[in-house]
């Protein structure tokens, strides 16, 4: 007799080890992998172009992992895996659950048809170390701060479960499905050649790539990971976020594979990375609770902000034309490799938000569109926060000075360098601030400023006042 017909549909979980729906998929029949590029129900959520051409990387390293059987499809899941239930004789569908509120509410949906034609359908936490419900405060409510979270609910919740063993077997589905499509057919890579292959250039994509990351992290970086990861020139994080965001690697491998090493000595690096872990959770449990947050201010207090409508200084913002060396390096950082460091990020966005006056929502918009490790939980909640509008927001008066941050955070100017070489005739503290070379200086270094690099676009002193007038009046 031949073995039931079970989907297991990929999702942000693009492995084959740790991958609860996989297993439980190939416990129950055979299997019919699948992935759909759901364009239609992500709308305004649909990837971003740099996440595209990574995904596009990882499908190709997940079909190899499943002996070429992955199938891809582009469209409506919902109307999709109908189709397939009904034209293939579909006993059982598996998955793994994301938590955006449009995947929610298509996801519903989906049980919902799946139960009216009697096929069985099965959800699973792989991407979370705790369910969004399973981490609340004594009276049931959420958490809105990081620390309580943190130390009173996710170290007093459940231990996060051992990772799982990849299915010892699998036995595919032998059949023609005719509306497949091929890999090249989804049009993930942009038509910008050149960009995309140099981005990627950047990275090793593929869930045993990631694996490798971790071990050299582990292997390399963690000990000093809590001093050294605010310094932008040093290779010193685990750059691991695009792989655990794919779900290459999932959060319990990370968690057990890093607390092993917080237990093993006196480092605080190994502690300070489960933080880090931690932190997404905490942005997951905001939007889990509180669905609107990438869209509206957390804070509702913010509605009523005056935000410049500047177009022209965002573009200018996104070139990385600004005049102040950090804030280029860190938006041609995320051009070029679709990352960017995370003390740059809070640098850059502190200055797009306070300084320029423009909202957090075209900062966070821009990030979703250049970021391999877009994530709309991190990303939005992240920005809200550097707003001042989140939850366990930064206070209003906390506005970074690029400048000083640069000469803390890269003394040398090395990182300036790596992304604005154009810079590297000055001396090193001219680096940080290019206008207060001399004209003999900067003909000695080649540069002509505003031609070779741009003057300042804006008075940081001016515009910081003006940003703590507005947010003063805010916080009354």
């Amino acid at each position: 007799m031949s073995k039931p017909l079970s989907i297991v549909w990929f999702r942000q979980d693009l492995r084959i080890h740790d991958n609860p729906a996989l297993n439980a998929a190939a416990e129950s029949g055979a299997l019919l992998p699948i992935y759909i590029l759901d364009h239609v129900n992500a709308a305004q959520w649909a990837m971003g172009g740099a996440s595209r051409a990574w995904l596009h990387h990882s499908l190709s390293a997940l079909n190899h992992s499943l002996d070429g059987r992955l199938l891809l499809f582009a469209g409506d899941a919902r109307a999709i895996i109908g189709r397939l239930v009904e034209e293939q004789n579909v006993a059982a569908v598996f998955w793994n659950r994301c938590y955006e509120p449009w995947r929610i509410q298509r996801d519903r949906l989906i049980k919902e048809d799946l139960k009216g034609n009697s096929v069985d359908s099965r959800s699973f936490n792989a991407s979370l170390l705790w369910e969004p419900w399973e981490v609340a405060k004594k009276d049931g409510s959420p958490y809105r701060v990081f620390t309580p979270f943190y130390q009173n609910g996710c170290r007093q919740a459940s231990v996060p479960r051992q990772p799982l063993a990849p299915p010892a077997q699998r036995h595919y589905h032998d059949v023609e499905v005719g509306f497949a499509q091929s890999l090249q057919s989804l049009e993930l890579l942009p038509a910008q050649r050149v960009w995309h292959e140099n981005l990627c250039s950047h990275w090793e994509i593929g869930e045993h790539n990631a694996s490798m990351q971790l071990e050299q992290f582990c292997a390399e970086r963690i000990p000093d990971y809590k001093r050294a990861r605010d310094f932008p020139a040093i290779d010193a994080t685990s750059r691991l976020s695009p792989h655990l965001h794919f779900g290459e690697i999932s959060p319990h491998q990370l968690w057990h594979r890093i607390e092993h090493l917080a237990t093993q000595g006196s480092a605080e690096g190994p502690s300070h990375f489960l933080r880090e872990i931690a932190w997404r959770e905490f942005s997951y449990h905001l939007m889990y609770h509180f669905p609107q947050l990438p869209e509206a201010n957390f804070n509702p207090k913010f509605d009523g902000f005056e935000w410049l409508n500047d177009s022209e200084s965002l573009g200018v913002w996104q070139r990385g034309q600004t005049g102040f060396p950090i804030i280029d390096a860190g938006l041609r950082e995320l051009w070029q490799t679709g990352y960017m460091h995370n003390r740059v990020r809070m640098i850059v966005a502190s200055f797009l938000i306070k300084n320029l006056l423009i909202h957090w929502r075209c900062g966070a918009a821009w990030f979703w569109d250049c970021l391999v490790d877009a994530d709309l939980a991190s990303n939005s909640a992240s920005w809200q926060w550097c707003a001042g509008s989140g939850a366990d927001a930064a206070p209003y008066f906390r506005i970074f000075n690029p400048l000083l941050q640069s000469e803390k955070f890269d003394p040398q100017g090395d990182y300036l360098l790596r992304y604005c070489p154009e810079l590297g005739g000055l001396p090193k503290r001219l680096r940080h601030q290019p206008w207060k070379a001399s004209d003999e200086q900067l003909t000695q270094a080649g540069i002509k400023l505003g031609v070779d690099y741009p003057h300042p676009m804006i008075d940081l002193k001016v515009t910081r006042e003006r940003a703590l007038d507005r947010f003063k009046a805010l916080a009354r």
